[in-house]
């Protein structure tokens, strides 16, 4: 079976009232609508992410993000309006470009930035098993809950349980939904049908609509996203790059006209040390050459891919965690360009040269080392990991 375009959607005005220019405010060192764009960059199942504004102010700040699936709908000023619904603007883009109607259709909330592409990853895994028609987010939520009358709603006072013993209700976070076109323009709503649930971490339950909710999200963000990415990670697979990485990134060649690539000694020591460590240790590179073969060998790299394999470095990367039974989580990765993006996006540990691209550095949590490619940073980097 074909697989179906995907397509996530973010609505991003330049109107609100509560506030002003909020899609854009910096949340976390970021503009907010960043976490949401940057986490579905790295969904290698996600084709386009389209984001519809009336603003110049916020065109010109997600053009500046330099992500390759995204593009910016101009939506009208009647769907901008604070009267105008979501559904009419998912509606006004859907006709104005003329989707397919079996396209899967991933409408997402800028205002739920604790949103991680783990989860819109699992979620159109989980759509994509065809039990559903379409699927929304929500949070357990374990709250008891009264009636006006006087009763209780969805628990008994008499016999009030522990918070551990209670299964709480199932509470919509606003997160992102998905559904196919078909279903969009015929129902005209984003959810129709049969509709299934992806459940998500309980922080995950604020939207921000007030300055309130800024506050606490921003204190969420801290302690359950961007600390966990700092923190202490139990690393088994360490993954490089060659050309900027491994090497200084030049292309040399002698009077004959052969390749040369010039690589540090510091960094085959760095691999020595990993591998004493329990470590296992990869290459993966989009060039196909017998220098890096013949230096791969001498390190005694367990894993060596060249060339451009089938889903790029991420799926690479995946079926090498495969074959050891180990998660991405539990592996580190430096590179330095865009084609290095996805899996840098995706890993345990994430690291690059300081002279790596500006979009690499841009990776929320990346380690920008101090050395450049091919002047040790391999070395410095695994320095940094057995120090853990």
């Amino acid at each position: 079976m074909e697989r179906r375009q995907v397509i996530a959607f973010i609505p991003v005005r330049g109107g609100s009232k509560s506030i002003p220019l909020k899609n854009i405010r910096e949340f976390c060192g970021k503009p907010l609508v960043y976490w949401n764009v940057s986490a579905l960059q790295a969904v290698p199942s996600v084709d386009k992410i389209v984001v519809a504004t009336d603003s110049d102010v916020i065109e010109n700040t997600v053009n500046g993000f330099g992500f390759d699936k995204v593009e910016v709908y101009r939506r009208s000023a009647e769907n901008a309006s604070d009267t105008a619904s979501t559904e009419s603007v998912m509606l006004e883009y859907i006709q104005a470009v003329g989707l397919p109607s079996e396209t899967v259709f991933m409408l997402v909330q800028a205002t739920s930035p604790l949103t991680q592409a783990i989860h819109f990853r699992e979620a159109l895994e989980l759509y994509s098993q065809g039990n559903y028609d379409s699927l929304l987010t929500c949070v357990v939520n374990k709250r008891f809950f009264w009636n006006e009358d006087g009763t209780s709603r969805n628990y008994d006072y008499r016999n009030r349980p522990r918070r551990q013993n209670f299964d709480g209700e199932l509470m919509e976070n606003g997160a992102f939904y998905i559904n196919t076109v078909k279903n969009i323009i015929e129902s005209q709503n984003r959810l129709s049908g049969r509709i299934g649930i992806y459940r998500m971490p309980e922080y995950t339950a604020i939207e921000i609509d007030e300055p309130d909710d800024w506050t606490m999200l921003e204190n969420l963000m801290r302690k359950h996203i961007l600390s966990n990415k700092s923190s202490k990670t139990i690393i088994k697979l360490f993954l490089t790059d060659v050309d900027g990485v491994l090497t200084d990134g030049g292309m040399y060649y002698s009077e004959a006209g052969d390749e040369l690539k010039k690589f540090n000694t510091r960094d085959g020591m760095g691999m020595q040390l990993l591998r004493e460590a329990g470590i296992k240790t990869g290459i993966i590179t989009s060039e196909i050459t017998q220098l890096v073969e013949r230096r791969a060998a001498k390190l005694k790299m367990d894993y060596l891919y060249q060339g451009k394999n089938t889903g790029g470095k991420l799926q690479t990367a995946l079926e090498i965690c495969r074959k050891e039974g180990i998660t991405l989580a539990e592996t580190a990765y430096i590179g330095d360009d865009i084609n290095c993006y996805e899996l840098l996006c995706n890993v345990g540990l994430a690291a690059c040269p300081a002279d790596a691209v500006e979009k690499i550095k841009s990776i929320p949590n990346i380690r920008i080392l101090s050395r450049k490619g091919g002047e040790g940073v391999v070395r410095e980097f695994a320095e940094i990991i057995l120090a853990d």
